[in-house]
């Protein structure tokens, strides 16, 4: 089935069937075709319910088979293991989409298993596709076509425009189109994508990026499933110029206590999410007002590179209270609020405007004037030292749009990007403002989230991501296996020997390192070797060196009896100005990511970290290696030696290639702790651990 035939049947069908269509506009099941009779939906719609003879004054069938021909949708609203009668049944008819209300395919108990088996075969043996379970429907305002459950669409007047909603909630639809009503902000159709197991939400969306009248996205994620359906998405709204923007609720962190190093607790969360967004050019806001908001103004900008963390903002205002509130929420989200240069201040003051000193350009003493903010935007938006413009009108915004409010609609199209905050609770001049195509925004917070997330957006990746096999064996590997494979993409690591624990107390071993020295347990059974006694520092001598294997050895067989302690690690005692970790780890949805945190044995506790997709450039890293806070000691903080940081980039480049090094059979790596040496003399690893994923014997 191609993108336009998935795309006709979802939102554009001519005949619809709704299964189990009760005669009850109240209940949810006589929503639907409430909906779509009230609408004037023109197509041919058929209620399916065998115990009555209309509903709503239609005529009903008894059975999907009964109908006098095949629909192009089918909405199912019975429970569960009907529906998934219907769905076989309809798949032998040939309909194109069926559409699943129920819930109960869940994966915590066996019924839901089974019931989850039963969809997806389905779907595998047939042409027809699947939408949800657990779908509230979808709705294409530009058709007048509303078959959806949810009860929000009964509301008259639904606001119409550019934007298209996909929601993996399925209330979250309703609860977006009613606060899109109140913000004069319109929609061109809206999916609940449910459960998924078989229509992604990248895919429903590739299907629409073809539909003229759909200018940007807003999503609202739960989790990132098929996120390989969510690149291609991206990458063909990217070439067709419309902007996406995601609110993305809290990933679990069940799947961090599954990893064996600290880089599945590190990046096993929202994190991963965030870099994944970032790197399909999706951009991310937590504010939920922003997620509406920000549509418009992420149509005024395109995205460059990889993107602009740090724009530099322009904010113009004729409230000096509600101005700095702008300038302090940009600050705080990323951006750089920047005064106008000398000849910026001269051409204001050409115009006739006193912009006073710093960086809040305040018109309040020149007075609250449509030529005052009208001339002063002129010049702002077309001085180059800013990338965007964020006009703030205060009080008169009320009563008096055409004072403040006006000039700024009237700037439209102009050099930069402009947004507005309206100080004050004013409609009149939100929807002036909207209508003309400023993205205008209630709250100061709202403008500078969504300001930073939309320059933010890079130009989407659109190489495929590498799987893991499904039904591998897991193996994790020893510190002397591990260091051996980080080397092998380029991971420097401290000098060590490995010595048989059976020498200890035979006078024949002695100190093969440079004191101070390190012994630790070699086993790949005792990944966090410090836990459990493993490691004994400061050994200065052979006796010390005796006497540390023996220690190991009890502490060991006390935590972990069933571990023999054969071998251990000496290694040399290597100190850095700064210790951090280096990991990578398979993401289940993202695929391979990168991790550079604060190191050491709290490394989880401080999540001063940086995460990324893998694998990455040397520039990408040099960002990461700034993003770790604890790392701008290493910058020569106060007359303090530097760090070689461009030595540990490197190092993160090469931790982020292990994934293609290795044949894509690493599951999680990380060394921990690297440290960080005096400026050109490098980074070394004096700690490593690797798992891989490792392919059935007889496949």
């Amino acid at each position: 089935m191609t993108t336009d035939d998935l795309y006709k049947a979802l939102f554009r069908p001519g005949t619809v069937a709704i299964v189990g269509a009760s005669d009850s506009p109240e209940k949810t099941t006589g929503r639907p075709l409430d909906y779509l009779t009230r609408s004037g939906w023109p197509g041919t719609v058929y209620p399916v319910n065998p115990t009555r003879s209309t509903v709503l004054g239609h005529t009903a069938y008894p059975s999907v088979r009964d109908l006098p021909t095949v629909p192009d949708q089918v909405f199912v609203l019975v429970g569960a293991d009907d529906a998934i009668d219907i769905t076989r049944e309809c798949a032998e008819l040939g309909v194109t989409v069926v559409t699943i209300l129920a819930d109960g395919f869940v994966e915590t108990d066996p019924a839901g298993v089974r019931r989850i088996a039963a969809i997806r075969e389905i779907a595998r043996n047939s042409r027809t596709r699947i939408l949800g379970p657990s779908s509230l429907g979808l709705v294409n305002l530009a058709e007048r076509f509303l078959l959806t459950a949810n009860a929000a669409f009964a509301e008259a007047d639904l606001p119409r425009g550019g934007v298209f909603v996909a929601s993996q909630s399925g209330s979250a639809i309703g609860a977006l189109v009613s606060r899109g009503k109140g913000m004069g902000i319109g929609f061109h159709g809206l999916v609940a994508t449910g459960s998924e197991l078989d229509l992604s939400l990248g895919e429903i969306c590739l299907s629409t990026v073809g539909d003229p009248g759909i200018s940007s996205y807003a999503l609202f994620l739960e989790n990132l499933h098929a996120a390989d359906d969510l690149r291609r998405f991206a990458c063909a709204a990217a070439v067709a110029g419309k902007p996406i923007v995601a609110y993305k609720l809290g990933r679990s962190e069940e799947g961090a206590g599954l990893s064996v190093s600290h880089t599945g607790a590190l990046a096993g969360d929202d994190a991963v999410a965030t870099a994944l967004l970032h790197d399909l050019g999706i951009a991310r806001v937590t504010n939920f007002e922003a997620l509406l908001e920000a549509q418009q103004f992420a149509r005024l900008v395109r995205p460059t590179g990889r993107g602009n963390p740090r724009p530099r903002v322009a904010v113009i205002s004729t409230t000096g209270g509600g101005g700095a509130m702008v300038v302090d929420c940009l600050a705080v989200a990323g951006a750089v609020p920047t005064a106008p240069s000398p000849e910026t201040v001269a051409r204001l003051a050409e115009r006739g405007v006193d912009t006073g000193h710093g960086v809040l350009i305040d018109l309040t003493l020149a007075g609250t004037r449509y030529e005052v903010m009208k001339a002063a935007l002129d010049v702002v938006c077309s001085a180059p030292e800013f990338d965007a413009v964020v006009a703030v009108p205060g009080s008169s915004a009320r009563f008096r749009p055409d004072l403040a409010v006006k000039p700024i609609a009237d700037s439209i199209g102009a050099a930069k990007p402009l947004a507005a905050f309206i100080m004050p609770d004013a409609p009149e001049a939100l929807t002036l403002l909207r209508e003309a195509g400023v993205a205008a925004f209630r709250t100061p917070e709202a403008c500078a989230e969504a300001v930073v997330a939309v320059f933010d957006r890079r130009a989407p990746k659109s190489d495929p991501v590498p799987r893991l096999p499904d039904d591998g064996v897991s193996e994790v590997l020893d510190e002397v296996r591990s260091y051996d494979l980080l080397s092998s993409v380029g991971v420097p690591h401290a000098g060590y020997e490995v010595i048989d624990t059976t020498l200890a107390g035979t006078g024949r071993i002695s100190l093969p390192v440079p004191a101070p020295a390190v012994v630790k347990v070699l086993s790949a059974h005792v990944p966090h070797k410090s836990d459990i006694g493993g490691v004994v520092l400061g050994i200065a001598d052979d006796q010390a060196l005796d006497a540390a294997i023996k220690e190991i050895s009890t502490a060991v067989s006390h935590h972990m009896p069933e571990i023999r302690v054969d071998r251990v690690l000496v290694q040399e005692m290597v100190k850095g100005l700064g210790e951090t970790l280096i990991g990578y780890r398979y993401d289940a949805d993202a695929g391979p990511i990168v991790v550079l945190a604060a190191g050491g044995v709290l490394a989880e506790m401080y999540q001063d970290r940086s995460v990324r997709t893998a694998p990455v450039d040397l520039d990408t890293a040099r960002d990461m290696v700034g993003e770790v806070v604890s790392l701008r000691a290493l910058t020569g903080y106060r007359g303090a030696p530097r760090g070689d940081l461009d030595a540990l980039a490197a190092a993160v480049v090469a931790m982020s290639r292990l994934g293609e090094a290795s044949g894509g059979t690493v599951v999680e790596a990380e060394a921990n702790p690297v440290m960080v040496l005096p400026e050109g003399r490098g980074v070394v690893a004096v700690d490593a651990l690797v798992r891989i994923m490792n392919p059935k014997v007889g496949r």
